[in-house]
């Protein structure tokens, strides 16, 4: 028998549904993702700690969950060993699934991992809500009330960045890669063009430590980054010594506050495999996958600095690079999983640039 539950946004707002994943009630910031597939990827993103995700695309998990196979000492098919999100909301669950690689469906992952999940919700007129009135607090009620959680007054990063430096071993090449919450595909996508890369906690000081590298990178990860100031104070050092530095997505917005320029919470944020970007300068456009809640603002970023790209959509800053030095970030990922991988190139372009 389906088990009637509640989802409850803190202005009151109330809809109805069905439990499905894990049978407990969970609460988180309410946020919605416009993509068609990729639900596995999505799910398992470090950038979604503390949030309850709505897919708007109606029907999810036909072609179900893929196995945990390990490749380079990571998990092949997601992005993190984990998954991320609070709960997660559809409009219709498929039970049965079909594809070649699935070795469970949704419901089964969800409830070992122990996350709920509610289907049958109109995600429609939540969605419209959440643009008209912006991200707000939520709570799935199945077993028990639980009290609103707002995630951005914690420091997620530290939450789901590793603890230890973690080596992967490969060309003479290598990066520091600050994992500020970073997905498994951009470590992938180093490795795959011969980089080693030397992942770090998000609040480590590799220069008080002696390593020997040829850049920095700053991955991707949650929440507001003001709440990352000793990553802020290290990428400082970075560039001070002008050493290659490249960011994405919270990495933008790291180098952007190390370099001067400020940031903002969107109203309710970039979350799909299908935001155009213009770059500055030039008549191309791309398509790209994102998931953020804060940008750059733009006319903060100091003169020696200029915007890269900009969200066709919005006109929100997608990317900054400085004038003359070796350092440049872009708000959406060029590493995809989901989505398209039009941008993958600028992995090439950083690597250029170590010399």
């Amino acid at each position: 028998m389906k088990e009637k539950i509640k989802l409850i946004l803190q202005d009151g707002s109330e809809f109805d549904g069905y439990s499905f994943g894990k049978a407990i009630s969970t609460s988180g910031e309410v946020v919605f993702n416009t993509g068609m597939m990729g639900y596995p990827e999505t799910m398992t993103d470090p950038s979604y700690k503390g949030q309850i995700l709505c897919l708007t695309y109606p029907m999810v998990g036909n072609y179900g969950v893929p196995n945990g196979e390990i490749e380079d000492n990571l998990l092949k098919n997601f992005e993190s060993a984990n998954i991320q999100i609070q709960g997660l909301i559809i409009d219709e669950l498929s039970e049965e699934y079909h594809h070649w690689e699935a070795k469970q469906s949704l419901h089964e992952w969800m409830e070992k991992n122990d996350i709920p999940g509610i289907y049958g919700v109109d995600t429609r007129a939540l969605t419209k809500k959440l643009r008209e009135k912006g991200t707000i607090l939520g709570k799935i009620i199945v077993d028990k009330d639980v009290p609103y959680y707002d995630p951005n007054v914690e420091n997620l990063v530290d939450q789901v960045s590793v603890k230890e430096p973690v080596t992967y071993e490969r060309g003479p090449k290598k990066i520091i890669v600050m994992d500020c919450g970073i997905k498994n595909n951009i470590i992938r996508s180093f490795l795959k063009r011969d980089i080693t890369v030397i992942r770090v906690p998000w609040n480590y000081d590799f220069f008080e430590h002696n390593l020997e590298f040829d850049g920095v990178f700053i991955s991707n990860g949650p929440g507001d980054p003001k709440m990352c100031d000793k990553t802020i104070g290290i990428i400082s050092k970075a560039l001070e010594r002008e050493i290659p530095t490249f960011g994405i997505c919270l990495g933008n917005q790291l180098l952007a506050l190390a370099a001067g320029a400020d940031t903002y919470k969107l109203k309710y944020g970039h979350r799909s495999q299908n935001q155009p970007c213009k770059e500055l300068g030039t008549n191309k456009c791309f398509i790209t996958s994102q998931n953020h809640g804060f940008a750059v603002k733009e006319d903060s970023i100091p003169s020696e600095w200029e915007p890269w790209f900009v969200n066709v959509n919005d006109n929100t800053n997608e990317g900054m690079k400085h004038k003359s030095k070796p350092f440049f970030s872009v708000q959406f990922h060029p590493e995809a999983t989901p989505g398209p991988v039009d941008t993958a190139f600028l992995f090439d372009r950083f690597i250029e640039k170590l010399g």
